[in-house]
């Protein structure tokens, strides 16, 4: 099994990269795990939508360039399906079980995933409606996907 979180940005605070390189340790027992980390498009605060949709399609091009044709693709999207950890660990399963071997969440950059990522995605996916930071929700991602492969494993976990 391999996970490949692809994500735009990078993490900059040392305390971010410390969790999200524990997750990755603890997560190597049950599958490989890479993160890919893709330069967002630089723009002012004020964009016009059709500035808005140029630096999506930019960030997105850059994405699915990463995707190869196998991958089974969740994308991480405000109008995704929202799961309990119960329910992302029966869904990573039911995945993991129909073959998919190469899965990819993707994480867009402050203005979201463009049409044709969203497109692309096998599955859209979504931690709620509040608005994390790019660097908090990719911790966010990591520890359920971890906590997953412990729900599945039939291991224990804090609550």
């Amino acid at each position: 099994m391999t996970i490949r979180i692809l994500c735009i940005g990078k993490l900059k605070e040392r305390f971010y990269t410390e969790a999200a390189q524990e997750f990755l340790k603890r997560l190597s027992r049950y599958a490989a795990v890479e993160i890919v980390e893709l330069p967002d498009e630089k723009a002012p605060e004020q964009l016009s939508p059709a500035e808005r949709e140029r630096v999506k399609d930019a960030e997105g091009r850059r994405m699915l360039a990463k995707l190869t044709d196998g991958d089974f693709v969740v994308a991480m999207d405000l109008k995704g399906k929202e799961l309990s950890s119960e329910q992302l660990a029966g869904e990573l399963q039911g995945w993991m079980n129909g073959g998919k071997s190469r899965i990819a969440f993707l994480i867009g950059g402050s203005l979201g995933l463009s049409d044709a990522v969203l497109s692309r995605a096998n599955y859209r996916l979504c931690f709620g409606k509040p608005t994390f930071s790019h660097q908090i929700f990719r911790i966010m991602l990591l520890e359920q996907i971890y906590r997953a492969f412990k729900i599945i494993s039939g291991e224990p976990y804090h609550k």
